[in-house]
């Protein structure tokens, strides 16, 4: 790493910074100007906004915006050192193209690894706290609409409800049936079925069991109201609001397998957020590609016209970002392929644009 190096990752990494602090602090303004009512109907102290909020909210925002700031650094820089013709005397003196871009170049990959560890370890932590809040402060209380829920609990263990009362923590019309492929073994029922938060458990109502063994031949046996375990919880009926988001990688990866293995068909969402969580780093690659590219130039329009097109392009990539999220959690496209899209996209758009930039 010589000077030229040394001098544009500083510049690069300090105008990231100022970038961020001032895009998102304004964001934040903004959020709360929105929220301040209900700030206000819950009586609350800006000690607990500030602290129990928006301290959180910020890096939320930091990771959600990257692109934008990443572009709008590069841009900033790059237009920089091409109005006072820096670049035209770096490439005079031998520096190709090719080299200038090294130094960019590895700062967006210190950058993009920090926020993958972001991402995937630190920022669920303080995402947890977030969604907490915005659970009892922000969104309206959640109730449980679902009805005739499936749940699969084990490999032969499916659970059935008609209804459930998540503020009451009970479900209507149970059933506790096992099946072996497609062949009904034993199905077990009950009207109702509650969960004793002092013992962890559930307590049934009379139950009917029948159990099956063949065509013609079948049981019937009544139990009385009892305790019972299931692999199941109040929690499996809570609010999954942002719930993706407040997970860590690994918790993550455990949280799908556990659906698969319950034979659940909601998983899109979960799974798309594993895979941007692996997709998201490598834009800081490309869209700084994009971006010394676009402003190695000179410009008519100055600095703060290539910045407004860095604006542009980089709301244009979080669009297609958000764009292939909801095609994946409709089912229109899988989530791995989703996850990659925008970045595939605006990496043929950065590397035709480095085919036209002077070497």
């Amino acid at each position: 790493m010589n000077i030229l190096d040394k001098y544009i990752i500083k510049k690069f990494l300090t105008a990231f910074v100022f970038t961020v602090l001032i895009i998102v602090s304004v964001i934040c303004v903004i959020d709360f100007t929105e929220k301040n009512d209900d700030f206000i109907q819950h009586k609350l102290t800006m000690k607990q906004i500030v602290f129990e909020y928006y301290v959180f909210l910020f890096p939320y925002f930091s990771n959600l915006l990257a692109p934008i700031t990443i572009f709008i650094a590069v841009v900033f820089v790059t237009a920089q050192l091409a109005t006072r013709t820096e670049i035209v005397a770096i490439m005079a003196s031998g520096v190709s193209f090719k080299r200038l871009l090294a130094p960019y170049l590895a700062a967006a990959a210190l950058v993009g690894l920090f926020i993958f560890a972001l991402t995937g370890w630190v920022l669920p932590l303080a995402n947890k706290q977030r969604v907490r809040f915005e659970r009892a402060y922000v969104k309206l209380p959640y109730t449980f609409k679902g009805h005739d829920v499936h749940i699969r609990i084990g490999p032969r263990s499916y659970v059935y409800m008609q209804s459930y009362d998540s503020n009451r923590n009970v479900g209507y019309r149970f059933a506790l049936e096992t099946i072996d492929s497609t062949i009904l073994h034993r199905r077990m029922t009950s009207d109702a079925i509650s969960w004793d938060s002092t013992k962890q458990a559930w307590h049934m109502s009379p139950q009917l069991i029948r159990t099956f063994r063949g065509p013609q031949d079948e049981t019937l046996l009544t139990v009385a109201a009892r305790d019972t375990t299931l692999r199941l919880t109040p929690k499996d009926f809570a609010s999954h609001y942002h719930e993706e988001e407040t997970l860590t990688l690994p918790q993550l990866n455990a949280f799908i397998q556990e659906m698969v293995d319950r034979g659940a068909d909601d998983t899109a969402t979960y799974m798309s957020a594993k895979y941007e969580r692996y997709s998201y780093p490598f834009a800081t690659l490309i869209l700084t590609l994009i971006g010394v590219s676009l402003s190695a130039r000179k410009s008519r329009a100055g600095v703060g016209g290539q910045i407004a097109l860095g604006f542009v392009l980089a709301f244009v990539f979080i669009i297609f970002v958000m764009l292939s999220r909801n095609l994946a959690q409709v089912g229109t496209l899988a989530p791995l392929v989703a996850a990659w899209v925008p970045n595939s996209i605006f990496l043929v758009i950065g590397l035709a644009l480095y085919r036209f930039v002077p070497k």
